[in-house]
């Protein structure tokens, strides 16, 4: 899957992502490949990813996410930290 996160002050992140787990309103979500599309709000908290080099995570302040096609697209308020 192909991920962006993207703030109004930069492009954070872009890449292949193997899984990726957000910090939803509703509570905290995963994507894998072939998922279902959605959109949704973020709370403050944690993205974590997994790419073929390894894991990383960083701290988002909110934002919102789509997932279509295997392309995930995160517009984060901003990342803390």
């Amino acid at each position: 899957m192909y991920l962006e996160i993207i703030t109004p002050d930069k492009k954070v992140f872009s890449g292949e992502v193997v899984v990726a787990t957000f910090p939803g309103s509703k509570g905290s979500f995963q994507v894998l490949n072939n998922h279902a599309p959605l959109i949704s709000t973020l709370d403050k908290g944690k993205i974590s990813l997994r790419t073929a080099q390894g894991e990383q995570s960083m701290m988002v302040d909110g934002g919102v996410v789509e997932v279509l096609n295997n392309q995930i697209i995160v517009l984060a308020e901003a990342i803390i930290g």
